[in-house]
């Protein structure tokens, strides 16, 4: 039995369009699984879901389209996920922002809770969407994409640390309250990767080097990096980690 193998899996991935979400949905797919393409805009989800089968040539990915700040989009979401592959056994909640940087005592209210809706409650929603039918069949895995932000504070985008770590708490109490169906929850926290989110701290190659100098490692991440902890905790092999939060950062941490 090959450990990492998704077949006749369904994993819906939000955010998955780009950066982390993107390399996220095309390694599930490498793997086995049928996945759910989906951010805000149509078309490059389509984009990215016609780019995938291609890769694979069949029909493993589908696009839909969500804002995932509206929960009346998250249902529609999830059951047109069911609609199309018939149900969910991974739900990766990627999708998250940060309008804000600066100190926490200058954050207009509006950016603190734009910040807290994508970042915890969209999670929190979705959850509570897949979480009954993963229940029913005793097996499911909830994978949710936070940050290293979580784990330290930060005097510029400390609201988005607050968010990322009630993410692990999120996926800690889902594992304890859930744990006896056998749905397993778990966090990954990337450090500084190459995508777009964090263009600012590696695009100039001076910024780089000191974003990446206090990193064991001494280098920014890959996106298939992180896309590889997800395959982890999608899979069997992942099958007895559970309320975990799985840092991914160089060693910058350390």
């Amino acid at each position: 039995m090959n450990l990492f193998d998704l077949t006749g899996k369904v994993a819906l991935v939000t955010g998955s369009t780009k950066g982390i979400g993107e390399a996220i949905v095309h390694r599930l797919a490498e793997h086995g699984a049928k996945v759910i393409v989906s951010s805000r805009k149509a078309d490059v989800c389509e984009k990215v879901a016609s780019d995938i089968n291609k890769e694979r040539g069949k029909e493993v990915a589908a696009p839909i389209p969500c804002n995932i700040n509206y929960k009346e989009q998250l249902e529609q979401l999830v059951a047109q996920t069911r609609a199309k592959w018939g149900k969910i056994d991974v739900l990766v909640c990627n999708a998250a922002l940060n309008p804000y940087y600066g100190s926490s005592m200058d954050i207009p209210d509006d950016a603190f809770d734009k910040i807290m809706d994508a970042n915890i409650r969209s999670n929190h929603w979705l959850s509570q969407l897949v979480i009954p039918e993963m229940k029913g069949r005793k097996d499911g895995s909830i994978i949710i994409v936070s940050s290293i932000g979580g784990l330290r504070g930060s005097p510029v985008i400390g609201a988005y640390c607050i968010s990322k770590a009630a993410d692990m708490q999120l996926a800690r109490n889902i594992a304890v309250e859930y744990g006896p169906h056998n749905i397993r929850a778990n966090c990954i926290a990337p450090g500084l990767i190459k995508t777009d989110f964090a263009k600012a701290l590696w695009e100039n190659p001076e910024t780089l080097k000191r974003s990446t100098a206090g990193a064991p490692l001494r280098r920014i991440g890959e996106p298939d990096e992180i896309a590889g902890a997800a395959v982890f905790l999608a899979s069997k092999a992942g099958s007895f980690t559970t309320g975990q939060t799985i840092v991914c950062d160089g060693g910058a941490t350390i």
